[in-house]
């Protein structure tokens, strides 16, 4: 799998920012519908500051997208985001696939006898 250092930093920002269960909801609210960040906050114990702080990382991620309307910003889910880490994840398992396919195989391999294996002192 050879992932060049732009693909490598854009898929850092995106696990980084799936990895946090806060944002992952976000993610999963503005792909159902479009929702003002402050609506978002008001679903959160957080401030509204830091739903802020989680929009603007999904945003630097890609995963999410945002537009003004009048004097709201409207957060929308990038469907090709998630596209993209679903492919990244699709070359990691094919990458432990292969690894484990070998392991299988060096595991399964007949015992070699060796020069002394025929040594009955």
């Amino acid at each position: 799998m050879v992932v060049d250092s732009a693909d490598e930093k854009q898929a850092d920002r995106l696990f980084r920012a799936l990895a946090n269960p806060t944002r992952r909801d976000i993610v999963k609210r503005s792909m159902r519908d479009d929702y003002s960040v402050s609506a978002l906050a008001r679903c959160y114990t957080t401030s509204f500051a830091a739903v802020q702080k989680h929009v603007a990382l999904l945003e630097a991620a890609r995963l999410v997208s945002k537009r003004p309307r009048g004097r709201e910003q409207i957060v929308r889910g990038n469907t090709e985001a998630i596209e993209t880490a679903r492919r990244l994840l699709d070359q990691f398992e094919e990458v432990w696939r292969e690894r484990i396919d070998l392991f299988d195989k060096v595991l399964n391999q007949p015992e070699k006898e060796g020069p002394d294996a025929g040594d009955q002192h």
